[in-house]
């Protein structure tokens, strides 16, 4: 049976999530950060209070994506992860709860299969207060061909004609996919080599959040001044899938005031995130 192509605009029920200061810790090491960067790797330092990585806000958002239910049953091992987005409003706590809606804003026929976009408003449930939200693209392969509006295509963000302005280069571990499950996706694709097999690669692929955290790392350091409350949006498509053990590299442009156009690269120069824009406080 395909899926309900008439569920835009289908919501799902108010999803409660906590979170304490261990999982900022072990999100934080699941993206990369270490020694280097202990506001975010532990919660003891005399001099650093604990501070939670902005994109982390985009692990907790997913746990509220009830939505997706409304589109019916599909195979899952045809779903891949198109493009995410988050835009937070404010600096996310170190610990707390929160009550995430989520909608189906779109749903698209791409030919080949479908591509499903799933927003996700999140409060503080103490207050009431917005604390983020996240955009979510799935694409579903096979479940297109019905008829239906294409939806937008290309890039939202291209990288100026010229050289990036900024470019840091992180390298993952080789175990870096085993960390970040961790967090909450435990696909086996990404840890399971036999798995791995069956979807065509010849060992397990590093989640694509995963990757997303690491430009999310390179943004905050460079653009933000390691803050995250100047930290107001992030966006970007998935473009290719990344080893464990590679080295990623984020090329920034600054295109306005607190507005950044960048790309993530692979060590073999392919884009693995296209079309990022980030948003900042100046």
């Amino acid at each position: 049976m395909p899926i309900n192509h008439d569920a835009v605009g289908a919501t799902g029920e108010p999803t409660e999530h906590s979170w304490t200061s261990k999982d900022g810790l072990l999100y934080a090491l699941g993206v990369g950060a270490g020694t280097d960067e202990l506001a975010f790797t532990t919660e003891n330092s005399i001099d650093v209070p604990q501070r939670v990585l902005p994109t982390m806000g985009v692990v907790l958002g997913m746990n509220a994506m009830k939505a997706m239910a409304a589109i019916g049953e599909f195979n899952f091992a045809m779903l891949v992860h198109g493009e995410q987005g988050i835009t937070l409003h404010g600096e996310i706590p170190v610990e707390g709860t929160l009550v995430g809606t989520s909608r189906i804003a779109g749903i698209y026929d791409k030919g080949s299969g479908a591509a499903v976009v799933v927003d996700v408003d999140c409060v503080d449930k103490a207050t009431g207060a917005p604390l983020f939200s996240i955009s979510s693209t799935s694409f579903i392969r096979g479940e297109g061909g019905w008829g239906g509006d294409r939806g937008p295509s290309g890039t939202k963000a291209t990288p100026p004609d010229r050289g990036p302005d900024f470019a840091v280069a992180y390298r993952t571990r080789a175990d870096q996919a085993l960390v970040y499950r961790l967090s909450g996706d435990r696909n086996p694709l990404h840890s399971d080599p036999k798995f791995a097999e069956l979807a065509g690669f010849d060992r397990p692929i590093l989640h694509g959040l995963c990757t997303y955290g690491f430009a999310g790392r390179a943004l905050l350091h460079t653009l933000c001044g390691s803050d995250p409350a100047k930290f107001r949006s992030m966006e970007g498509r998935f473009a290719s899938p990344v080893f464990p053990g590679e080295e990623l590299t984020t090329e920034m442009w600054v295109v306005g005031d607190g507005d950044c156009t960048f790309q993530t690269k692979g060590e073999d120069g392919r884009v693995v995130l296209a079309g990022g824009r980030h948003t900042f406080a100046t």
